[in-house]
């Protein structure tokens, strides 16, 4: 298996590196206690309880969730997609097997009809409902379906389908999850896409660290979409400290950076707000210039 672990003055520390991803540069935590690790039949997963962040999900070698800091991710790619429709009925989510981004898409069920989450990697679910509890609390909500599949495969078969909200919370962009940051996925997202619908998916960068990528990705979906833009996330157990969502959809019209209604009441946010949905757009100077995003 591959080695993620290492002895630092007699302190195992996890040490995240990729030097295509953020060449020159990484990430660590150190580790309390390795609680699992495995080869799946798709990808190396590694769990383990750091001594600062709680247990932490690791797949081929990147970090994907910590307890301490996920809820910022899971909500703000759940929130901003779902804010920026006013009334989003059908919901897919490409990916999330650790079920963050379905534990916030239902706390939209007072709008949404179904949810269904596509994600390839069954041991990443059942793995997550053992070590990461607390994100799998959506699994048996009635309206939420699980279907375990290749998530390009089922959106070929997508087509028409009119999803309102379509949430690609895939892993990083090598093994099966490449195809995932191609323009054929985005034909496919916006085939499956009702007129009015908005695309959200996370882009694996952020300004800092591979800028050019960014602009080859949003130049990919505004190939394919009429309206596109790019926000950021704060979150300290990524590389960088930042990542990238970049949103879309088919009609110019629709307004990605105001939410579209009000917050559902009675459900409890501990990063999006309306406020932070505007905010997420503000890039710096130059970096809004690269992207076109004024």
């Amino acid at each position: 298996m591959p080695r993620y672990i290492h002895d630092i003055d007699g302190v195992p520390w996890f040490i995240e590196r990729d030097s295509s991803t953020f060449p020159g540069q990484g990430f660590a935590l150190e580790v309390a206690e390795i609680l699992h690790e495995e080869q799946s039949e798709f990808q190396h997963i590694l769990i383990f309880r750091s001594t600062t962040y709680g247990n932490v999900l690791v797949l081929n070698g990147i970090v994907q969730c910590t307890e301490r800091d996920e809820f910022a991710y899971q909500e703000l790619i759940t929130h901003v997609a779902m804010m920026a429709h006013p009334s989003p009925k059908k919901v897919l989510v490409i990916g999330g097997g650790d079920c963050g981004v379905l534990r916030e898409v239902v706390k939209h069920s007072d709008v949404i009809d179904s949810v269904t989450m596509v994600e390839i990697d069954p041991s990443v679910i059942k793995l997550s409902q053992k070590y990461l509890p607390q994100m799998t609390t959506a699994i048996d909500h009635p309206k939420a379906t699980i279907t375990i599949t290749d998530g390009f495969k089922f959106l070929q078969s997508a087509s028409g389908e009119n999803y309102d909200v379509i949430i690609t919370d895939s892993s990083d962009p090598e093994g099966p999850a490449m195809e995932f940051f191609e323009t054929s996925y985005f034909s496919l997202l916006k085939q499956a896409l009702s007129p009015q619908g908005v695309v959200i998916m996370q882009s694996s960068e952020n300004v800092w660290l591979n800028l050019a990528y960014l602009k080859q990705l949003t130049d990919k979906a505004r190939s394919v979409f009429a309206n596109v833009a790019y926000c950021q996330c704060y979150m300290p157990s990524y590389t960088g400290g930042q990542l990238g969502l970049v949103v879309a959809s088919p009609d110019a019209a629709v307004d990605l950076r105001q939410p579209q209604r009000p917050l559902p009441q009675q459900q409890t946010f501990k990063y999006y707000s309306p406020e932070m949905h505007r905010a997420s757009f503000v890039l710096p100077t130059w970096a809004a210039a690269e992207l076109h995003q004024h």
